[in-house]
């Protein structure tokens, strides 16, 4: 039988319609794959593995490390926000790598940088390994590492950049003035405190009209709708003034903070309520709080630090502490909503102290 050339075109034709089709699926899969793969990897840049020969390539560049434990269920509960944490920075173009290391598999590394409880989250910068200690949240460790990883001290070079700032930090450190030893003791304690806040210079010229210091140099700090200024012969050492006053006067406390406020040396003076349950007495002493701590700063500063805290924080912070600090909680002074009586750290300075304050705060306010 003869076949036409129509005809056997038309079986070729047929004969190589599966195969095609077959080699476009394969192609598909394979660029799917490749896809695939390489957002995998691109997820894993984000977040490094480390291991013990980090110690010795790690020197040029700034690390946040989260050293971990596999089995903590703390370090589980950070990863997901440890992941988002290396996608924040790596999208903003940040200098700051993002790694993880098991301390458990690498203990002896784990141990030179001091970690003594998981997880630990550390900033590493030069020859420098500066803690983190706040709350385990994507914004507060992104913003920690960008201040960190950024100079000591900061330029405020116009009034437009002052603002700004005022806007966006509750508590502002400002050094004003030329070259002295003051502001040699100013960028030293910046180097050690910048963990906790950020720390600026200025001329006097940034600072609106209603702004006097009596003398320059100065260093001052800008809270609670009022500024006060670091006086070298009332308030110690500069780096003890500015440990105590780098919180506002009156805050809501939570766990982290409670353990924060135990490196000021300061009495912590609490409102404890029952955020779930907003009694009157609850708002009536919140409110004496706040008055005593705003009215009678002068007198209370030095040594007292007044806020309040939900009653199930209060009472699971001491119970479990604060993940991966081994700072001990401060001696507190616990106000209760139900009775308005309060329990203060046995000691005589203590007490006497207290004795004062709620005199004043339960005459002198006449609530």
């Amino acid at each position: 039988m003869r076949i036409s050339l129509a005809q056997f075109s038309s079986c070729i034709s047929c004969l190589l319609l599966f195969p095609l089709e077959a080699m476009a699926e394969v192609k598909a899969s394979l660029i799917c794959g490749v896809i695939a793969a390489f957002l995998a990897s691109a997820v894993l840049a984000f977040v490094e593995d480390l291991d013990d020969t980090f110690k010795d390539t790690r020197v040029n560049d700034v690390w946040l490390v989260d050293f971990y434990a596999p089995w903590c269920g703390y370090c589980k509960k950070l990863e997901p926000v440890w992941h988002d944490v290396g996608v924040e920075l790596k999208g903003s173009g940040s200098p700051v790598r993002v790694g993880k290391m098991d301390a458990t598999a690498f203990s002896g590394m784990a141990s030179e940088f001091g970690v003594r409880g998981y997880p630990t989250i550390k900033l590493l910068k030069g020859d420098l390994a500066y803690n983190y200690k706040g709350p385990r949240t994507k914004d507060d460790i992104v913003e920690f590492a960008n201040r960190v990883a950024g100079p000591a001290v900061r330029a405020l070079p116009s009034k437009q950049m002052f603002e700004h700032m005022m806007k966006r930090h509750d508590v502002l450190f400002v050094y004003v003035g030329g070259e002295s030893p003051l502001k040699e003791k100013y960028h030293d304690v910046a180097s050690e405190l910048i963990v906790y806040t950020y720390f600026f210079s200025a001329s006097e010229e940034v600072f609106p009209e209603s702004v006097t210091l009596p003398e320059l140099p100065a260093v001052v700090v800008f809270k609670d709708g009022a500024y006060f200024t670091y006086d070298e012969y009332e308030d110690a050492s500069l780096s003890s003034w500015v440990n105590k006053e780098r919180f506002q006067g009156y805050l809501q406390i939570d766990g982290f903070t409670l353990y924060e406020l135990g490196e000021t040396g300061k009495l912590v003076a609490i409102a404890v309520i029952d955020e779930k349950d907003p009694a009157e007495d609850s708002g009536r002493l919140k409110t004496l709080i706040q008055r005593v701590a705003k009215e009678y700063r002068e007198h209370f500063n030095r040594d007292f630090q007044f806020g309040h805290m939900d009653g199930n924080d209060y009472i699971n912070s001491l119970i479990m502490g604060a993940p991966g600090n081994s700072t001990p909680p401060p001696p507190p002074t616990i106000t209760h909503t139900s009775s308005c009586k309060s329990a203060c750290a046995k000691s005589r300075i203590a007490r006497g102290i207290y004795e004062e304050f709620a005199d004043k705060a339960m005459h002198g306010l006449n609530l």
